[in-house]
């Protein structure tokens, strides 16, 4: 399966001739979207969604069941729950986790949903909901303002894939992506930093 990352939490995966991309946010590269044939929505925020760009594109659009997304009801959107395996671009996906992480102190959450793709790669949106199963490549968010490096970190070392490669980058300046990249590389096996448009 070929990875492409995109800025902040987009990535595209084509496998067989299938297209399907997560997360086209509105931080992200509309070329992502070229020749998709699915969509995989983690959650309701704008840097993960970006409802103008997908109202044009006519090709399936998966989101969690109870996520608000109003502007999306012309499209076609299949609402999904966690635990729920389905088939997206001709890849098996299986939804896992179900709220997006805390915040901040009692701070409103949202419904987020991670996503399994063909048992090989893992897309956790904004939470740190472990898989129950082995993956092959996680993909695992590096800055946050619900996250310590630490706690990514742990979780990346916990889930225990063979790659690793970092996604929701795209407030971190030169400096600090060259001091999170540094700290991933010294202390999880399989990390590699993907550029924007790079894949792997």
């Amino acid at each position: 399966m070929r990875i492409t990352k995109f800025t902040h939490s987009c990535v595209r995966l084509e496998h067989d001739g299938g297209v399907l991309v997560i997360d086209p946010g509105a931080w992200s590269e509309p070329r992502a979207l070229a020749g998709a044939d699915a969509v995989l929505v983690t959650h309701e925020h704008t840097d993960h969604v970006d409802v103008l760009r997908l109202a044009g594109l006519g090709v399936p659009v998966f989101v969690p069941a109870d996520a608000v997304l109003p502007d999306l009801a012309p499209l076609p959107v299949t609402r999904v729950a966690a635990g729920q395996r389905f088939t997206a671009a001709g890849l098996t996906v299986t939804a896992l986790g179900g709220r997006h992480a805390a915040i901040h102190g009692g701070q409103p959450d949202c419904a987020n949903l991670g996503y399994l793709v063909g048992d090989a790669v893992y897309h956790p949106g904004d939470s740190l909901h472990r898989p129950d199963r082995p993956v092959e490549t996680l993909l695992v968010p590096a800055q946050a303002s619900w996250l310590k490096l630490t706690e990514a970190i742990d979780f990346a070392t916990a889930v225990g894939a063979e790659r690793v490669f970092p996604i929701h980058d795209a407030q971190l300046n030169e400096r600090g992506l060259s001091s999170v990249n540094g700290w991933f590389a010294e202390t999880v096996a399989g990390y590699r930093h993907l550029a924007p448009g790079e894949s792997a």
